[in-house]
């Protein structure tokens, strides 16, 4: 656990869907957790058991907020509704199949140098990283010595995580983060950010 005068972020993203690795859903309304995804979103609360938490913030969608659900139910808590954690805009590629995308010279682009692309009709890469730290730094300021649990999606997690690493935003697509995951980020008082955990899906946390 971590030192006083420490936040540390737990970093969800949202289960398993009947879509999940065929299409790319953005924001789009309407999908929900497929049987797997529940399960995990069950077995993310059982997880988090015994953890103290000062805070549960959630993604606007679905998918997210149904992960978010057992979590809620165990701890007492009702989680915030923070759009910041909501997915990238993928503007006109909302809805496409991930293998149609993958043809596209754009696509390239996305994956070995994401810091210079914006989706067509929709948001940047630079933007989607830039409303995740800003959002940290919020939690920071209204949870400076406490656990707070984020339910969101694989972009912004992955964005987060590699601004917490010091990373350069163009090496994003080397962090994975699967369904169900929690990845954890402490932030002690005046020092950086360190990451302790990425992509973790059983096991105690750190």
């Amino acid at each position: 656990m971590p030192s006083p005068k420490t936040l540390r972020v737990l970093l969800i993203r949202h289960g398993q869907t009947p879509t999940t690795g065929q299409i790319l859903p953005g924001r789009a309304p309407g999908l929900h957790l497929s049987e797997q995804g529940h399960a995990q979103a069950e077995a993310v609360a059982q997880r988090l058991t015994g953890v103290k938490l000062g805070g549960l913030y959630v993604s606007p969608l679905e998918r997210a907020r149904e992960t978010a659900a057992p979590t809620e139910a165990a701890s007492g808590l009702t989680a915030t509704i923070e759009p910041a954690l909501l997915e990238c805009d993928f503007g006109d590629w909302t809805g496409e199949r991930l293998s149609a995308l993958a043809k596209l010279k754009q696509w390239r682009i996305v994956q070995s140098a994401p810091s210079t692309f914006r989706f067509p009709g929709g948001e940047s890469f630079v933007e989607l990283q830039t409303r995740m730290i800003g959002l940290l730094e919020r939690l920071r300021q209204a949870h400076p010595s406490a656990v707070v649990a984020c339910f969101s999606h694989a972009d912004p997690i992955k964005a987060l995580l590699t601004h917490a690493m010091g990373a350069h935003l163009d090496h994003f697509q080397r962090v994975d983060v699967g369904t169900g995951s929690i990845s954890v980020i402490d932030w002690p008082a005046g020092a950086a950010p360190i990451v302790r955990a990425v992509n973790s899906t059983h096991g105690p946390l750190p």
